[in-house]
């Protein structure tokens, strides 16, 4: 059984003293179907959550949201049109960990990475996997990053575009093993599993929520997993730190947001549905099922956590020279 974090709660409270102030004399929100914008390709892990959480905000705002796949250039289509949107909570997106750190890997950007958005909350994270199809002969992660040096530069991975969770779990696994794997930037998730599926490309790193099916399926199959636990979805999978590299430890994390300019009261609301969501039952058992776990946080912790991971990360990012033109 799944247990909320303490500071879910807190938020959720908090929302609720917010909204109490508001409900009488707002208008109703939503009367119309709510965009959901998904930056990468559908079934990747970011569509399947946003699918999955969108099914249980129909029920609460009696509008079925509309989940709108508008995948490339790592995220930045979607934002970009996210940003140019009317701030009324019709148009929202789920972005994932690489959305504040585009800024450190494309020369200019469409929009400002905070200013024009409004954090909403972060609803999950989860484990990153190290796949290879079920026709590889690596066995395990020792075999592959073996392989890596003995013949420098003749491995790649897929990942699902420039500055995503995954491009930095690879990256950070070349520094840590002191290896080069080339990446290859797919416009999701699912397209980097075709492409090992295919032959194209010998491993992709993917969120969990991307490989479950094709792992049950027996199509792929994980010989790492990027957290410093093991995942309790694949807890025979070792860890990255377990097969060799002490110390590897990253993960990805998805989040809502909407436009810069959102009235607080809004954003308060929709905060508050989206906590709501992650009490729902269908919502945890899929989560669960997919290797993803509920976070849920205040729009105020949820904005200070991102510019926290561009701190993090950008003077990492800048050092090894990343540019995508």
């Amino acid at each position: 059984m799944l247990v909320l974090p303490k500071f879910v709660r807190i938020a959720g409270l908090a929302a609720s003293v917010f909204l109490a102030s508001w409900s009488a004399h707002a208008e109703p929100f939503p009367t119309r179907p709510v965009t959901i914008f998904v930056p990468y390709a559908a079934g990747g892990a970011v569509d399947v959550l946003a699918r999955t959480i969108g099914q249980s905000l129909s029920k609460i705002w009696g509008q079925q949201p509309v989940v709108e796949n508008r995948p490339g250039a790592g995220g930045i289509i979607a934002s970009q049109a996210l940003a140019q949107s009317a701030p009324d909570g019709y148009k929202l997106i789920l972005v994932a960990s690489g959305h504040p750190l585009n800024q450190f890997f494309y020369p200019k950007l469409p929009y400002d990475t905070f200013k024009d958005f409004a954090a909403i909350t972060e609803v999950a994270s989860s484990p990153l996997a190290i796949v290879v199809s079920q026709k590889s002969d690596v066995r395990n992660l020792q075999e592959l990053l073996a392989a890596a040096k003995q013949k420098p530069d003749s491995l790649s991975y897929g990942m699902s575009g420039n500055g995503t969770s995954a491009h930095l779990a690879g990256e950070l696994l070349n520094y840590m093993a002191d290896v080069k794997i080339l990446a290859i930037p797919y416009k999701g998730g699912a397209p980097a599993l075709t492409a090992v599926l295919a032959g194209d490309i010998p491993m992709s790193i993917n969120p969990l929520p991307e490989v479950v099916g094709q792992l049950n399926g027996g199509f792929v199959r994980a010989i790492a997993v990027t957290t410093a636990t093991r995942s309790k979805a694949m807890p025979d999978v070792p860890t990255v730190a377990e097969s060799g590299v002490p110390g590897y430890e990253t993960s990805v994390w998805w989040g809502f947001l909407g436009p810069a300019g959102m009235a607080p009261e809004l954003v308060a609301k929709i905060n508050a549905d989206l906590l709501t969501t992650l009490k729902d039952p269908t919502v945890l058992a899929a989560f669960d099922k997919l290797g993803a776990v509920p976070v849920g946080s205040s729009p105020q912790d949820f904005d200070a956590y991102m510019r926290a991971e561009a701190a993090k990360w950008g003077p990492i990012l800048k050092q090894a020279n990343i540019r995508v033109e």
